[in-house]
């Protein structure tokens, strides 16, 4: 398995359908704008995809899929097939029950989530119906996450980097199906999310039966029940930790609800852009490099392991440094170019771009969180995330709480990112002293030469924002984002802070590791 191939298919898949993302996103911006159907709407999807990343996605395939490769490398495909039957059964049973409990109780679960919303106003009925309609997506993408697991953990990485394409082309025919008939756009896309759902859920089914991994549900025997305790034990914890992380953003929701109209609105705007180079770099290195770790560590090459995450950490730098700075310094024009349109004024665009880079400036550790906590979901210890996740609960809301008050809904941006870079610091620190991560000559020389690279950037791109804001055209921010990219990686290449050649090397042909490390598709 080839990292930086791997991560390469994960990443362009995710940049297809964040892209896809974004016509979605302007789409909405131009028919709900910021008023209370969006917000409306944008608390029932960020119910039921706050679960979703609670049961599956965050916690789920950090227990799963080291267990899965671990019985894959050391007793076959038979045995791990059983072991993910087994587990897809259990799933079904929790999450229906889930699912009733939710529709029964909708209201109190909108009003926890959104307590500025008036029980009585537009915008909280508006979202109890909505979120009824949206929540079974829950069960289904949580089901399709675990067929994504069994194909990352064979090596294909394809198709589940593909499924989220289908939910961003379901919500965009969703809104054309909602302008073409003159109805609720906002009731729409609730029912598109639950349509993406099925297809989704459907053709992962589809393309692992096809792979010869048709899972089925099958009740474990007794024997079987000791691995599927072991798998509960490891996601529990992991259900802790990615339930702190959602409490930080049910927290940034309360905040938000309790300012001025259209605060949850510009915040889910800017967050869509962050996401872009987040699911590109930090998500795409995160799963290849989970099933790669897993069944290096068990098949005991542990240098192998090692050169991997310092590549991994290496790249991850490399690309979200960048990606910061341009996010941070052209947020204005972004904003105006992607959004500003129809019933999304200036005042709007202006409110979105300065949460955009309060954002910009957390993105690289929301990236290293992703490598970093890798290193301990491979070892199968899920737990010590959940420590450090907690501890940065505190510092979110303390700089929410010590900022909302001069600048609003930028306040809660600005927490997100302060408390990522105390994740990030924090993890790595542990991982230091358990001796599970020791920076290389290489890795630290190269972090240096980036940094100062994307200082240099930053005073470029800094001198040339007014003129990009003038223009303000799609055309000028192409145009100014591929210079600026052109004239990093020639710099980085010219300072030895990246080899292109061999990041091109990886991409064409399995490298051989150096001395030392074994096999296993080192970047």
């Amino acid at each position: 398995m080839n990292l930086v191939r791997a991560a390469a298919t994960v990443g362009s898949l995710t940049l297809a359908s964040r892209i896809l993302g974004f016509l979605r996103d302007v789409l909405i911006a131009a028919v709900l704008g910021a008023g209370a159907a969006a917000d409306a709407f944008f608390v029932a999807f960020k119910l039921a995809n706050m679960l979703r990343r609670l049961f599956a996605e965050g916690a789920f395939n950090a227990g799963f899929v080291p267990l899965f490769a671990r019985t894959l490398e050391q007793e076959g495909a038979e045995s791990a097939r059983a072991f993910a039957s087994h587990a897809l059964t259990v799933m079904i049973a929790i999450l229906a029950a889930v699912v009733l409990v939710a529709e029964l109780t909708m209201p109190w679960l909108v009003r926890a989530l959104a307590t500025g919303f008036e029980p009585a106003s537009e915008r909280y009925l508006l979202a109890v119906e909505l979120s009824r309609l949206t929540f079974p997506y829950l069960m289904l993408i949580s089901l399709a996450a675990l067929v994504s697991g069994v194909l990352n953990g064979i090596g294909r990485f394809a198709a589940a980097a593909f499924a989220p394409i289908l939910l961003n082309l379901a919500l965009v025919a969703s809104i054309g199906l909602a302008v073409a008939t003159r109805s609720s756009t906002a009731h729409a896309l609730a029912w598109g999310v639950l349509a993406a759902g099925v297809l989704q859920f459907g053709a992962l089914s589809m393309v692992a039966a096809r792979a010869g991994w048709r899972l089925w549900p099958r009740w474990p025997g007794p024997a079987d029940r000791v691995r599927l305790a072991r798998l509960w034990r490891l996601v529990l914890p992991g259900a802790l930790g990615a339930g702190v992380y959602q409490l930080n953003l049910v927290i940034d929701t309360w905040f938000a609800s309790h300012l001025p109209t259209g605060a949850v609105s510009y915040l889910f705007y800017a967050d869509r852009l962050v996401q872009l180079p987040l699911g590109l770099i930090g998500v795409a290195l995160g799963t290849a490099l989970l099933p790669l770790l897993s069944r290096q560590l068990r098949g005991g090459r542990e240098e192998a392991a090692r050169y991997n995450f310092d590549r991994a950490l290496e790249l991850a730098l490399l690309l979200s440094l960048p990606a910061a700075v341009g996010l941070g310094t052209l947020a204005g024009p972004i904003v105006t170019v992607l959004f500003e349109r129809g019933a999304f004024d200036r005042a709007a665009a202006e409110a979105t771009a300065a949460a955009l880079a309060a954002f910009a400036l957390g993105l690289p550790a929301y990236v290293l969180i992703k490598v970093l906590a890798t290193g301990f979901f491979a070892r199968e210890d899920t737990k010590t995330p959940v420590v450090v996740a907690a501890l940065c609960l505190s510092a979110n809301v303390g700089v929410i709480l010590a900022t909302i008050g001069t600048w609003g809904h930028v306040g809660i941006a600005l927490a997100t990112s302060t408390a990522s870079w105390l994740n990030a610091g924090l993890l790595a620190f542990l991982l230091a002293r358990r001796g599970a991560f020791e920076p290389s000559p290489r890795l630290r020389g190269r972090a240096l030469r980036l940094a100062a690279s994307n200082l240099v950037l930053a005073l470029l791109l800094l001198l040339a924002v007014g003129e990009v804001a003038a223009i303000a055209t799609a055309s000028g921010l192409a145009l100014t984002i591929a210079a600026a990219a052109g004239l990093y990686l020639t710099g980085v290449h010219l300072v030895g802070a990246a080899d292109l050649g061999e990041i091109r090397a990886a991409l064409v042909r399995r490298p051989t590791a150096p001395a030392g490390t074994g096999s296993g598709g080192a970047a």
